[in-house]
């Protein structure tokens, strides 16, 4: 029996508990991959990729993970491996983002409607 107490607190101190994130935890967490893709820019295009419009949907779960669903310009995007690379490696900085799961996709297919209007001003498309 003695020898039973002695070990359980070492049992508690390697066990962690998970704490749920709230609803606004997770809203901030979606509101910085957003600053933070605001940051990205399309190497070939001297805009962010979200004001282009590249992205079309952010989604982050409870267990810390980010899941994107983007476009690239163009289905043959020479630049696409170094745009998905510097998207996983920004994204994982920001904190409570474990991992993250980029989902491309080219449906609906990126067209110039897609791009904010402070994207247009910035290549004088307005």
């Amino acid at each position: 029996m003695l020898w039973h107490l002695m070990l359980k607190p070492n049992i508690l101190k390697n066990h962690t508990v998970r704490r749920q994130m709230t609803p606004e935890e997770i809203l901030k967490v979606e509101h910085d991959i957003v600053l933070t893709l605001k940051n990205i820019y399309d190497p070939e295009i001297p805009v962010n990729i979200y004001d282009l419009g590249l992205i079309y949907e952010i989604d982050f779960d409870p267990e810390g993970v980010a899941n994107i669903r983007m476009t690239l310009t163009a289905p043959n995007c020479p630049m696409a491996d170094l745009l998905i690379d510097d998207i996983n490696t920004q994204v994982k900085k920001i904190e409570g983002v474990k991992s993250v799961n980029i989902i491309l996709t080219f449906e609906p297919p990126w067209d110039r409607s897609m791009m904010s209007e402070e994207a247009l001003l910035e290549l004088n498309l307005l």
